[in-house]
């Protein structure tokens, strides 16, 4: 078990995070052990050919996230410092790592270091880059064409556990987390083959939704960091689904045309041009061209979420749907 032992001053300072670093450790787990993971069959199925054809080099990084066992360095993906890091931002946290750091991680991996490791460890400095490299091609190709979808599913889990936490505080933050973390008299336990217990001395704690983080959480307990529990994101039964194509109101459809009022009736939630595209079953470019004629109408709003534009409904959409 462990156990951290939490003050007022401590839930005070609480905050939630996403992290796109800790779902491309997450991920590797998945790729290294997928019957153990059935819920990401489909993502599986897509990305080890689409890895295969890049033909990348990820030996020091798959060395870095062993499988099984659940013991991972926590300098590959510290735990955030805003809220919603961009991939970019936290490769320029993991570039700019402490040699330390570096090598403490290495250190605690089970069993005898390969070359890779051992290099890794004996000149931080040399090999980091490399590193640093091989996460950022991974990430290109085998997260960032679903990072719309994944960080949809973490922000609605980061804003489903802010409400519940102004609700009733730690009691309703904590309940449901997972069922291997209960609250109690002021302190968070985590079932773990681990024995430990922590006071958080006015620390807080980060709480991190993920989507490959599998059935159970990852901690990151020891100093300097942050102590933060990664925890499995509500809404993955969904994650992989394919949306049923939307109810297109005729009458509007009629007006505007099938496939812009198609495109309306799917901005439900904030969707990228290739999520749109999936639903409503045509092309990115012919997409692009309706939401530049939606945009120039007024009917929908956009914004930029790192390398993604993300498209909403304005209230003239909302009105022009329900009159129709």
């Amino acid at each position: 078990m462990i156990e951290l032992e939490m003050s007022a001053d401590d839930v005070a300072v609480t905050r939630l995070a996403r992290s796109p670093l800790w779902e491309v450790v997450g991920s590797l787990r998945v790729l290294k052990e997928p019957r153990s993971h059935p819920d990401h069959a489909w993502w599986v199925s897509h990305t080890v050919p689409r890895l295969r054809a890049a033909d990348l080099d990820l030996g020091l990084l798959s060395d870095l996230v062993p499988v099984p066992g659940r013991v991972l360095p926590a300098f590959l993906a510290p735990p955030p410092a805003v809220t919603g890091p961009d991939i970019g931002m936290e490769l320029a946290g993991l570039a700019a790592m402490d040699p330390e750091r570096i090598r403490d991680g290495v250190d605690m991996l089970p069993g005898e270091p390969t070359h890779r490791l051992k290099a890794l460890r004996d000149d931080p400095a040399r090999v980091l880059p490399d590193l640093v490299d091989a996460v950022r091609r991974y990430w290109d190709v085998a997260l960032a064409p679903h990072w719309p979808r994944i960080r949809t599913v973490c922000d609605a889990d980061v804003t489903y556990r802010a409400r519940r936490l102004a609700e009733g505080g730690a009691v309703r933050l904590f309940a449901g987390l997972s069922d291997k973390v209960s609250w109690n008299d002021g302190r968070l336990t985590i079932r773990s083959t681990f024995r430990r217990r922590i006071a958080l001395e006015g620390r807080g704690l980060l709480l991190v939704p993920s989507v490959f983080v599998g059935d159970g959480v990852f901690s990151v307990v020891n100093r300097p960091w942050q102590p933060t529990v990664r925890y499995p994101a509500r809404g993955l039964g969904l994650l992989w689904s394919t949306a049923p194509p939307p109810v297109v109101p005729a009458a509007l459809a009629e007006v505007i045309g099938r496939s812009r009022a198609a495109i309306l009736a799917a901005l439900v939630h904030p969707r990228s041009t290739g999520d749109l595209a999936l639903q409503c079953d045509l092309s990115n470019g012919a997409v692009s061209q309706h939401l530049g004629l939606l945009h120039a109408a007024g009917l929908v709003s956009r914004h930029r979420d790192g390398r993604f534009v993300l498209y909403t409904r304005t209230d003239a959409a909302e009105a022009l749907l329900a009159a129709a």
